[in-house]
């Protein structure tokens, strides 16, 4: 925990934790509407998760990421590439526009790139800042994709279930846990694939195989060069679908080499707290502003 002793950023991984909102409120049945019907319940959801991690890991500095829509270059390079996902809820589709709304109001930079994910927006801003700046950062995020992310001066702070509960990954932690280094996360999603982001890895590998894999030969060129040591069934599996284990690899690493930045003034946390009121009244969620300690005046 931080408490702001030290200057941190915190990178949010916008879209993550907007679709958490929404159905972590839309499962009930029920979606929190304004008089005039917008729904709002993703956006009020949101600042909840948002605002209980600022509390809880005190950064000094915030930047919120996000998806732009339309053709990535992991869609060029992969046509499937998250193929399988469905069309957004209706109700969620106003809300995209809104929290960035939302974010403004609370002096927060939203930060996206056309052709590019959120994740390499921050993949990117993390490598920046870490090795430009004497910032350490902290990205928010439900996405284990982002560990691979990990080194001395970035953790990754994954959203459990419920509010309030968080898994922290540091190199240390996530060795302790996964048994797997922050580079070994790209291999292994390699191997395996990814359900879903819908591209494939290597037909017939699992989770456990590739772990098994990863550990034993640290790479996938360790694996590539030792293919004489498997078992005639995993060599055979690698051998068939050599070109998908490469594009996969490809299509699971962060690229951390896009055109964003943000000066480090920008995106310090100050709020306005009559800005910040006056769009929760527009949004009719005063209570948010008083929960968060928002006062008018």
């Amino acid at each position: 925990m931080n408490q702001r002793n030290e200057p941190t950023l915190l990178l949010v991984d916008g879209m993550a934790v907007l679709f958490r909102a929404f159905y972590a409120t839309s499962a009930s049945g029920y979606i929190r509407r304004t008089k005039a019907g917008l729904p709002t319940n993703a956006v009020y959801g949101f600042i909840r998760y948002f605002w209980d991690a600022v509390q809880t890991f005190g950064p000094s500095h915030v930047i919120c990421c996000w998806d732009m829509g339309g053709k990535t270059f992991r869609g060029e390079e992969y046509a499937a590439y998250k193929g399988n996902r469905p069309e957004a809820p209706n109700d969620l589709i106003p809300q995209f526009e809104l929290i960035r709304e939302v974010m403004d109001s609370l002096n927060i930079p939203n930060i996206g790139a056309a052709g590019y994910e959120a994740d390499d927006c921050i993949g990117t801003l993390a490598k920046y800042y870490t090795e430009q700046t004497d910032m350490n950062v902290m990205v928010l995020t439900g996405d284990h994709d982002m560990l691979q992310l990990i080194n001395d001066r970035t953790s990754i702070i994954i959203m459990k279930k419920g509010h309030g509960n968080y898994m922290v990954y540091t190199p240390e932690s996530l060795m302790a846990e996964k048994q797997l280094t922050p580079r070994q996360v790209i291999d292994m999603k390699g191997l395996m694939g990814d359900a879903s982001d819908n591209y494939p890895g290597v037909r017939g590998i699992g989770e456990k195989t590739a772990l098994k894999l990863v550990q034993e030969y640290d790479s996938i060129e360790g694996i590539l060069d030792n293919l004489d040591k498997l078992t005639p069934s995993v060599r055979k599996k690698i051998e068939n679908d050599l070109d998908m284990l490469h594009l996969s690899r490809k299509l699971a690493e962060i690229h951390c080499a896009v055109p964003v930045a943000c000066a480090l003034d920008m995106c310090e946390l100050r709020l306005d707290p009559d800005m910040v009121m006056d769009k929760f009244e527009q949004l009719e969620m005063k209570s948010l502003g008083s929960w968060m300690g928002v006062a008018i005046g």
